[in-house]
């Protein structure tokens, strides 16, 4: 069985897996509180020029503590990387529940823009523009709250005087001004970023979507879209005067905030936090400070699969109700998705090798973890999916999937196809999951 430590927190299983950075589940074995532990090596920050960036995002979260915005604990260094302490929230984003279910009713369309608006007007007020507000960055935790995370491209007080210049974002998110190159006010863009998002939200699709990209740039720019029947007047109204594409001319948050539909069943959040914000250990991390270096201890016993320990597994499937971990539902698909199998670990990884191959995707494989490469669908990016297999039970395994680049509508269409293909190795659980794990024995 393998385990590692850092620090006072033992680190589990990879949630979140990036271009340049992994996210780890790990737990403060002093007070047993869950946490996301963001791990980067600081060889591929000084390789990559991203000092800056990084120390950017760190000290953007230390500074903004607001309910809706994902709290950061701590930062820790080692000698080769940085460890970002983040709340760990377990709702899964905001974009599976619209890909799951479609568009969402108004009114819940409503209160997840209200606390949206809410933390992007704290944001501003503080100073930092986000700009990547996208559905993806948009978590939702145990109660159904949104949570804003990554920080990574925000912009902090002393970047946001006058015009922001960096051309940054999701295209089909990004307000027109950003793709102009001429300079763009952080707030109006981020509020356009809010507007799609609130389109979405209640559309179930984009206002502005086009593989080709000139022509995506022309629709934002000309603000050429249309509102589905559904949208109530007083909705459409707001939204249009939102994807306004005159930054100028475009509404504010204090226009949003006394909109007629904005304040129907409106309730500010009161339970913002106002404190003096320390940034030393932030400075401690990039200045190399021996004595503030954390240990890092591993022990790996055995070749074979990672063992996932009951407190994992409890937290994975959200409660002491197991049968998410194990209910395979094809119509409900997350950028970290799971099966669960029978066949040997061995099996499991040369089967999904050969089909993934057959797929034309490239495989890279180690100590039973996956990583897919090829291109998007448009050719004009990389698509990569990560798959590692845990032992959960002897003789029972599970496979935990998530995207690491491209699309998130393009992953969802791979693993529906992958299932698909991989029917003879999925374990198709009969009646409750308790009763399942009573029959593992005789699978």
């Amino acid at each position: 069985m393998a385990t590692r430590k850092v620090g006072k927190y033992e680190v589990g299983r990879t949630i979140g897996e990036g271009t340049f950075a992994k996210v780890k589940f790990a737990q403060n074995t002093e007070t047993g509180q869950s946490v996301a532990m963001k791990v980067l090596s600081k060889n591929t920050v000084l390789k990559h020029k991203m000092v800056d960036q990084i120390k950017r995002e760190i000290s953007v979260m230390k500074i903004v503590r607001h309910p809706n915005i994902v709290r950061l604990h701590e930062v820790l260094s080692s000698r080769t990387k940085i460890y970002i302490i983040l709340e760990f929230i377990t709702g899964g984003e905001l974009f599976d529940k619209i890909v799951s279910q479609g568009r969402l009713r108004e009114n819940e369309s409503r209160r997840y823009f209200q606390q949206l608006i809410d933390a992007v007007d704290y944001c501003h007020k503080k100073g930092v523009y986000h700009r990547d507000l996208k559905p993806e960055n948009l978590l939702l935790d145990s109660q159904g709250n949104l949570k804003i995370s990554d920080f990574g491209l925000s912009a902090l007080p002393q970047q946001g005087v006058g015009l922001l210049h960096t051309t940054c974002g999701t295209p089909n998110y990004v307000a027109p001004e950003v793709l102009s190159h001429q300079g763009y006010n952080g707030a109006a863009a981020d509020v356009w970023s809010c507007g799609v998002i609130l389109y979405v939200l209640m559309a179930g699709y984009l206002p502005f979507d086009c593989t080709d990209l000139p022509t995506l740039y022309r629709k934002i720019n000309a603000a050429e879209f249309t509102c589905p029947p559904w949208f109530s007047p007083d909705a459409r109204s707001l939204i249009c005067r939102i994807l306004d594409p005159n930054a100028k001319t475009r509404i504010q948050i204090e226009g949003i905030k006394s909109d007629v539909w904005f304040k129907k069943n409106y309730v500010a959040n009161g339970h913002v936090e106002e404190q003096e914000v320390n940034l030393d250990d932030v400075r401690a991390v990039f200045d190399d400070i021996e004595d503030q270096y954390v240990s890092e201890q591993k022990a790996n016993n055995e070749k074979g699969p990672l063992v996932m320990n009951a407190f994992e597994m409890i937290t994975l499937s959200q409660g002491l109700n197991l049968s998410a971990l194990f209910d395979r539902r094809l119509d409900h698909v997350k950028r970290q998705t799971r099966f669960v199998s029978c066949k040997p670990a061995i099996t499991i990884t040369s089967t999904i090798e050969a089909v993934a191959e057959s797929m034309g995707l490239k495989v890279h494989s180690r100590n039973y973890k996956m990583r897919l490469e090829g291109l998007s669908a448009n050719k004009a990016g990389q698509f990569a999916v990560v798959l590692e297999v845990f032992e959960v039970a002897p003789s029972l395994f599970m496979v935990d999937v998530r995207k690491a680049a491209g699309d998130t509508f393009e992953y969802h269409k791979f693993y529906k196809k992958l299932c698909s293909k991989l029917e003879h190795v999925i374990w198709k659980t009969e009646g409750t999951t308790k009763a399942a794990l009573h029959r593992t024995k005789s699978c």
